[in-house]
């Protein structure tokens, strides 16, 4: 397979990955989520503290944020770019995220997503992930806009 090919591929197979670690996520199913993580992952998220390091670090806050979205989960990634070498790629992208509360509202918001990837026994599996929302320096306040 040539160079041209070989690329396609990998950006096939990072994209599929991350529509199924999405689909995890809308499914709250963990254990699916975190077949798409490395054991050493290293996460920047949005909320809580400034970093995990580590698989189980990160588990135990994505399953505190399950448990604070009682309703159907909104995770959604647009705009994503790829770019990727044989073992080793980035993708960035725009994502939705929120849920419906126990009303029926919906209630979510518009996150910015970087997530480095590797390719580790033939799996593509995110090593670093980082999620950040744009804010107002002079009221601090996150800015949950439309993109």
């Amino acid at each position: 397979m040539d160079t041209r090919s070989t690329v396609a591929l990998n950006e096939t197979e990072i994209r599929n990955t991350l529509e199924d670690w999405a689909a995890a996520v809308r499914a709250r199913d963990v254990a699916r989520i975190f077949a798409h993580y490395a054991p050493d992952i290293v996460a920047f998220d949005a909320i809580a503290q400034l970093q995990f390091k580590g698989g189980d670090a990160y588990r135990k806050h994505w399953e505190t944020c399950m448990s604070m979205c009682t309703g159907a989960m909104i995770f959604e990634i647009h705009d994503l770019q790829i770019t990727a070498d044989a073992d080793l790629a980035f993708a960035h992208a725009l994502n939705r995220c929120g849920g419906t509360g126990p009303d029926g509202k919906e209630m979510s918001g518009w996150m910015r997503m970087t997530s480095c990837l590797r390719k580790q026994d033939g799996r593509w599996r995110i090593v670093h992930e980082h999620f950040s929302a744009p804010f107002d320096p002079q009221s601090n306040a996150a800015l949950w806009l439309e993109p």
